[in-house]
């Protein structure tokens, strides 16, 4: 849901960045970014509580909402060190490529969590 609704906004921005590399980067970027964090946090996160009924969902894959909090933690944590703390307002290359591991961990952490689930589920119905 979080890609469907902030797709335009990431290759706008990616666009606009590629125009013209040597240039300063334009403020669209990090505003189309908040304005879609803002829109997922808000917006998404409503429809989805208006949606279900009035009784209460219990969550029982707790490993995957657990890993994607504490990943979710971490990139907020991440995003602070890499900004005001290691580089101080510029993202070096390796920054970067180490954003875009943690992503790909989140994503086995993720399905190894799921699968673990799996795992024991199917073992509790034999």
């Amino acid at each position: 849901m979080a890609l469907g609704s902030s797709a335009p906004e990431i290759l706008l921005s990616v666009i606009g960045t590629c125009q013209d590399l040597e240039a300063t980067p334009s403020k669209l970027g990090p505003s189309c970014i908040v304005g879609s964090a803002a829109f997922n946090l808000l917006i998404i996160s409503g429809i989805s509580i208006i949606a279900v009924d009035d009784e209460p969902k219990k969550i029982f894959d707790v490993g995957v909402f657990a890993v994607t909090s504490v990943f979710s933690v971490f990139a907020y944590i991440w995003l602070y060190l890499v900004l005001a703390e290691f580089t101080e307002g510029v993202v070096e290359s390796w920054e970067a490529w180490l954003t875009l591991v943690f992503f790909f961990l989140l994503i086995i952490f993720s399905y190894s969590a799921d699968k673990i689930n799996s795992f024991f589920e199917d073992k509790k119905k034999t």
